[in-house]
């Protein structure tokens, strides 16, 4: 008895030194050892233990169930928990959760039996599996590769990230050693390891970024980190290497440097996408790339195609873009990426396979390069040798490339806007004033090397001020587009065309004598007469034409631009549609008009300007029906001027408004000081521009004249031409509707000279026809010009006219008028025009004549 006490006594003593923790029970699952690892590891002192149920030691979720199970061991006998080993979580008394892997023995005792339990504490192992179990997953989860090699650089292990990325298994990789995997391929520029090796060896990390191959060679960009391991001993036992795949970041980098680059140094268009395609076909060796570029027209025109014979590139220059146009053609058609995988069997490429299969290239995948705003500006393919598709990095590369295929374009676009802006004419699409010249004075350096002669035309187109009057700035703009074509038409493509400004042209003629240039403008004005549609008019346009010649009128292009204007204004004044050649003259007479220019300004400023007046008689009754004001001007030194000089000259220098204007105020106050001294004028008739009417103060500035001088509106008839039948400015029906709504009347001056139309006349509220004098004039020998003032008669009284018939000098004249139903008559034959106080002698002699 006493050998058994001191038997568990030694028990008790080995159970509590013991290191891991012991919990024995007995028959009543009491607790009766609790040793001092089990208080280590429990965190309970024993005294809270012993002698308490073991359910409180066991985790919380099990505890109502604990005794139950132990029970049931007892009494089946069959060991369930004894003998072996299980991992449990044990709550601490402070709340904590350790682990600890028990194993249980049972103790059968002739009187009961117990249990003993031996729990190990594996917290730290089993965070440390946890965490192994973690980083595996993230080792092989994750898209970086991960290879660990030994001392002699063989590789060990690969996770699954290097198996996706470069394709070689785990199985393929070990033993080998990194660089014959992934830096065998040609393309690959790595091909010594000695600073690799230098720095690992110091027991130093070694970064950089290469170009690696895959298991099919085709070549990636990877951020490679490589981590010495030490061994023990000393040395390197292991390297851990991590590449990432950084082949879009580095494509888009390297590509984008070299472009960038290229277009810095101001490389062409062309020299920076070779480099693209030369780029890319280095990165993937097994396609062939092509950029192509959409012009305005929709065509395509090659800009790249470096591993492609010309040949090629020029069969497919022009070729437009449609819904079956090769892959290139299409994907700028839809707009979206075309990918045709067999070029012999797909019927996009009908019409194109044979100019490529025979050079070896069996599918195209292309994409449409866009300008930020949508538009297609071009292509970039991929050729292929096998029938087949892109992969990701024919993907990526796709992606980096047509970014700068498209900022390269829209550089270019950006370039040729400005290069447009600069030194063209936005309206015509012409040289400007600055590319003329520069154009012109290559040419005339050009002549006087070779000895050769040269022409300089200045053309000006006639009337054009009053087209762009009386329709319209659209229709202005339009004639000048008419007028460009038509030159471009008629000269050859050594000769320049350009546009000064407004409706001037210049001509510069290489190779080009005398008689050559006689024989060109006679066809340009021929040309710029043929009749054109401007909206709803056909109009006849015609143009002066002044010509210089080189050497003989002048040596550089200043000079001979400005004698070609010289000529072109004597031209102008024969008439016209008509040209001239420079003459020593020419100088008298433009220094003249510059003189009579500055003259008129300040004979309107000064009040040296006149009106006469021309009586309108009723060819029936002879009674006065009117008096036609017209100004007349007489300088100081160069005498009388004729209004068919200053006149146009008005309105060529813009003084016409000015003049109608002054002309308005003036036969106002001259009819109201005749009517104040009794004598009987029944109304006075002005013309005006016009450019008057577009004036919406115009009626208010009528109104308040007459009202000035205490006259009715039905005492002022306004005459117009017929030119504003043809305007389109928004003010001028307006304007005349407020002139006519006053109760003054309207004349149609110079009637069927000009822009006539049945249609315009019944718009607009004229009371009078005013028949050209060119028609009285050849009334009495030409039968066609009696015809035609029959009809204007008839057009008349049909629609309840007066008819005005101007320039009657003859009997013969007036007879004829007045047979054919002609109401009112002016003309040399009654009286000219005279100043105020010889009008009122000539009534004064009509009265006394009558009486």
């Amino acid at each position: 008895m006493h050998t058994m006490t001191n038997a568990a006594d030694l028990l008790t003593q080995t159970l509590e030194q013991a290191v891991d923790a012991v919990v024995m029970i007995d028959e009543h699952n009491h607790v009766i050892l609790f040793n001092a690892a089990a208080e280590r590891l429990w965190g309970r002192p024993r005294e809270q233990v012993l002698g308490r149920n073991v359910a409180m030691l066991v985790p919380a979720g099990i505890r109502a169930q604990h005794d139950d199970f132990i029970q049931a061991n007892r009494d089946t006998g069959i060991d369930r928990i004894v003998g072996s080993s299980i991992e449990l979580p044990i709550e601490r008394a402070d709340g904590c959760i350790v682990w600890g892997s028990m194993s249980i023995s049972r103790i059968r005792m002739p009187e009961k039996t117990l249990y003993t339990a031996f729990v190990k504490d594996i917290t730290e192992r089993r965070q440390l599996d946890e965490t192994l179990k973690l980083m595996s997953l993230c080792l092989n989860e994750t898209d970086n590769a991960v290879i660990v090699t030994d001392a002699e650089e063989r590789i060990l292990h690969v996770n699954t990230g290097f198996t996706r990325l470069f394709g070689w298994s785990l199985d393929e990789a070990r033993g080998q050693r990194p660089q014959s995997l992934l830096f065998a391929h040609p393309c690959c520029p790595r091909r010594h390891f000695d600073d690799i090796e230098t720095e690992l060896s110091l027991g130093r990390s070694f970064r950089s970024d290469e170009l690696v191959c895959d298991r099919t060679g085709h070549p990636l960009w990877c951020s490679m980190v490589l981590n010495p391991i030490a061994a023990p001993g000393g040395g390197r036992s292991h390297t851990v290497g991590i590449l990432t795949d950084i082949t879009h970041t580095k494509m888009h980098e390297v590509l984008q440097h070299k472009v960038l680059a290229a277009m810095a140094r101001e490389a062409s268009l062309t020299e920076v996408m070779n480099l693209v395609c030369t780029e890319v076909e280095h990165v993937a060796p097994e396609i062939t790339a092509t950029i192509l570029r959409v012009d305005n027209d929709q065509r395509l025109r090659p800009l790249a195609a470096p591993s492609l014979p010309p040949s090629y590139s020029h069969a497919l220059d022009g070729a437009p873009v449609g819904p079956n146009a090769g892959s290139c053609g299409t994907a700028a058609f839809r707009g979206e990426p075309v990918l045709v995988t067999d070029i012999a069997r797909d019927p996009l490429w009908a019409d194109y396979k044979h100019l490529i299969l025979p050079l070896g290239r069996k599918a195209c995948w292309s994409s449409p390069i866009k300008a930020h705003d949508g538009r297609v500006l071009g292509t970039f393919a991929f050729y292929f040798k096998e029938c087949r598709g892109p992969d990701r990095l024919h993907e990526r590369l796709v992606e980096v490339c047509v970014d700068l295929c498209a900022l390269a374009l829209e550089r270019e676009e950006s370039r040729a806007r400005i290069r447009q802006l600069a030194f063209y004419d936005p309206l015509t699409g012409l040289p400007n004033r600055s590319l003329l010249h520069a154009h012109a004075d290559q040419a005339i350096s050009r002549a006087a090397r070779n000895d050769e002669p040269l022409a300089v035309l200045f053309i000006d187109l006639d009337r054009f001020k009053q087209v762009n009057d009386s329709l319209g700035h659209p229709a202005g703009d339009e004639l000048l587009r008419i007028a460009t074509r038509r030159l471009q038409d008629e000269v050859r493509d050594a000769d320049i065309v350009g546009r000064l400004s407004g409706d001037e042209f210049v001509v510069v003629l290489t190779q080009c004598d005398s008689a050559r240039a006689t024989d060109t403008v006679e066809r340009l004005l021929a040309a710029l007469s043929t009749p054109c549609q401007l909206g709803d008019v056909v109009l006849t346009p015609s143009a002066s034409i002044g010509i210089s010649l080189f050497p003989d009128n002048g040596r550089d292009m200043e000079t001979l631009l400005h004698h070609a204007d010289m000529a072109m204004y004597q031209a102008k004044g024969g008439g016209r549609g008509r040209f001239s050649f420079f003459s020593d003259e020419m100088n008298a007479l433009a220094q003249e008009r510059l003189a009579l220019e500055a003259a008129l300004r300040e004979a309107l400023s000064k009040g040296q300007l006149q009106l006469h007046y021309q009586p309108q008689l009723d060819l029936e009754s002879g009674q006065l029906y009117g008096v036609e004001a017209l100004a007349r001007w007489t300088h100081p030194q160069l005498g009388n001027i004729s209004p068919v000089h200053f006149i146009p000259l008005a309105e060529e220098c813009g003084l016409i408004g000015a003049l109608s204007q002054w002309a308005l105020r003036e036969a106002c106050r001259q009819l109201a000081d005749w009517r104040s001294r009794g004598l009987v004028i029944p109304a006075v008739s002005v013309n005006l521009s016009p450019t008057n009417f577009h004036n919406l103060e115009l009626p208010r500035a009528i109104a308040e004249t007459l009202r000035a001088h205490t006259l009715a509106p039905s005492d002022l008839t306004v005459e117009i031409t017929e030119s504003v039948l043809m305007d389109t400015h928004p003010s001028t029906l307006k304007t005349i509707a407020e002139i006519h709504a006053q109760g003054v009347r309207l004349a149609m001056d110079d009637f069927g000279t000009g822009y006539s139309s049945l249609g315009y006349l019944r718009q607009l509220p004229v009371t009078e026809l005013k028949l050209d004098k060119s028609f009285v004039s050849s009334l009495n020998d030409d039968h066609a010009t009696r015809a035609l003032t029959h009809a204007v008669i008839r057009i008349g009284d049909s629609l309840r006219l007066t008819v005005v018939a101007e320039g009657v000098e003859t009997a013969a004249q007036r007879s004829i008028l007045r047979s054919q139903g002609y109401h009112i008559a002016q003309g040399y034959l009654f009286s000219p025009p005279l100043p105020a106080p010889a009008l009122e002698r000539w009534l004064q002699a009509r009265a006394d004549a009558t009486s």
